[in-house]
């Protein structure tokens, strides 16, 4: 390299072009206008496949166009759009923190340099004076820029940033006559350059789907949304934490299974290339986790990432999080008292609170004052009907029917039940209540209820009018789990797309013996929408599925 010579790696001269097939938006639209940009620098080429893009989708204006001219005005005086050598050595929020309390003759006296990084999101400019606020992870502050402090040189490239570019600061803090608690800047660093404009900082980012699709904007923009995924990282922790407190072993089983197992729900389909073998994305970690039971490992629980073919609604996405845990020597009613325990915990933890609100409903989620109800008596006693009603299969069908219920031919009465819950009884349960007992009809996993085998040793819980957990102890009769599969066979050969297909090793794990068990599975997503008062599981995922932008 010649001596004297910039290189691109010192962040000033940009790379020469690549060549590409790309063919330039010119050719491909003739009536496209020119690209026009007030400025005459030889820098102004590099930037124009990105305008043309912008122009292309149509968010090409006059404030990106001044930027990218403020841009190679920056280029021409040297400096870097992108550098990468400021070292940053306190947070935001740390410094408020501890500095907040202050008066403004202690911060004069404080004999100390901060150095701080992140997003320039307001700027008020009074002439030789610039207030602005700086954003990181863990706050804003306010920063205060002079000529006469920065220099002349400077003082005017700080003038050719923009809201939204990332900068370091180095300064002392002080007061303004306000009181506020400001950093004044001895150096001001561009590290990033933004092309694009924040949306404005009264209305904000309010378009729904808008938010989900770039959500990069959304945590810019938004304090709550922030605060949501910040809570988010809480909860999970917390739920690990309260589970190793408790003795159980956190283990991670496979993504990839060779049958669609575990769970009532269609699978999506891949495939090995190397094995040519179809795999299905794991729908619950169930069966494999039993099988660790079988091996001796007693209590294990595994946070995972689960994938159901289905569709999308407030509740649902088809990419998720759960936890799945199981605990041998225990049945389904220690889960119940456990489960009251784990929920208290989070809440306490994450909201100060056992008592929170949701959607506008108090929800006390204080252990000892859950409700308890049969699934039965749930139908009866929150539904409103009566037993020789939901007993009576022909009945039952033709009320469904008329409630516009389909696909009913090969249902039978626990099925039937089912839907009926999921009318009538569902929606109104709004204090956590757990349902137990249910149909063995539907749980084909479960262990049959000693007394009835008609029902199971499973329960449900419900908050707020949805299901939040499921568990039940462990069908671990390898003769009886062998009769079920074999009539989910029957019932996906008949075109029931979410029944388990039989798994032979399962039941071989089940024939060397799987001690007595009680299992659960609790969605996390769920829980997170419930302690974080958000009505949508798409507030709660950082990048929701969403149909592909037209």
């Amino acid at each position: 390299m010649r001596r004297g010579r910039r290189s691109f790696h010192d962040g000033i001269i940009p790379p020469p072009r690549r060549q590409s097939r790309r063919v330039p938006l010119s050719t491909q639209n003739k009536t496209q206008k020119p690209i026009k940009l007030a400025t005459h620098s030889e820098h102004a080429a590099y930037f124009m496949p990105m305008l043309e893009s912008f122009a292309e989708h149509g968010d090409l204006n006059e404030v990106v166009k001044n930027c990218v001219v403020k841009s190679c005005d920056l280029l021409d005086a040297g400096v870097p759009l992108f550098p990468n050598d400021f070292r940053k050595e306190h947070d935001a929020g740390s410094v408020r923190a501890e500095y907040e309390a202050y008066s403004g003759e202690e911060l004069e006296n404080l004999d100390e340099t901060f150095s701080l990084a992140g997003r320039m999101i307001s700027s008020r400019s009074f002439g030789k004076v610039i207030f602005f606020h700086l954003q990181d992870r863990t706050g804003r502050i306010q920063c205060y820029a002079e000529r006469e402090g920065l220099g002349d040189d400077a003082f005017k490239v700080f003038k050719k940033l923009d809201v939204g570019d990332i900068v370091g600061v180095t300064g002392k803090l002080f007061r303004t006559k306000t009181g506020e608690l400001t950093l004044k800047c001895s150096a001001v660093k561009l590290l990033t350059k933004s092309f694009r404009p924040l949306p404005d900082k009264y209305a904000g980012l309010t378009n729904v789907e808008l938010r989900y699709r770039q959500r990069y904007v959304d945590l810019i923009v938004n304090p709550r949304t922030r605060d949501i995924f910040r809570k988010r990282s809480r909860i999970i922790r917390e739920f690990r934490r309260f589970m190793e407190q408790h003795g159980f072993m956190e283990v991670e089983t496979p993504m990839m299974h060779p049958l669609a197992g575990g769970a009532a729900a269609k699978p999506f389909i891949t495939h090995h290339n190397a094995l040519d073998i179809d795999l299905y994305l794991r729908i619950a970690p169930e069966l494999y986790l039993k099988r660790l039971i079988v091996g001796g490992l007693e209590k294990v629980f595994e946070l995972n990432r689960s994938f159901r073919n289905e569709g999308t609604d407030t509740r649902h996405n088809p990419e998720f999080t759960m936890c799945e845990f199981y605990w041998a020597f225990a049945t389904f009613r220690d889960l119940m008292d456990f489960t009251e325990q784990l929920f208290a915990h989070i809440a306490l933890e994450v909201c100060g609170s056992t008592v929170i609100t949701y959607q506008e409903q108090e929800i006390d989620l204080t252990p000892g004052r859950w409700n308890r109800l049969t699934f039965h008596e749930s139908l009866e006693l929150v539904g409103g009907h009566k037993p020789d009603f939901f007993w009576n299969e022909d009945a039952l069908r033709a009320h469904l029917t008329a409630r516009g219920e389909k696909d009913m031919e090969r249902d039978g009465i626990g099925k039937l039940q089912s839907r009926l819950f999921d009318l009538d009884v569902e929606p109104k349960l709004i204090q956590p209540t757990f349902i137990y007992y249910y149909p063995a009809e539907i749980s084909p996993l479960a262990r049959r209820n000693d007394e009835n085998p008609e029902l199971t040793d499973r329960f449900e819980l419900f908050i707020s009018g949805g299901e939040y957990a499921n568990a039940f102890s462990e069908l671990n009769d390898p003769v009886d789990q062998r009769g079920r599969f074999e009539a989910q066979m029957a019932a996906k050969a008949a075109g029931d797309e979410e029944a388990n297909p039989l798994d032979d090793d399962y039941l071989r794990a089940l024939e060397y013996g799987l001690p007595p068990t009680a299992g659960q599975g609790v969605g996390i997503d769920r829980l997170v929408m419930l302690l974080t008062d958000s009505p949508s599981i798409r507030e709660v995922l950082f990048f929701p599925l969403l149909r592909p932008e037209i």
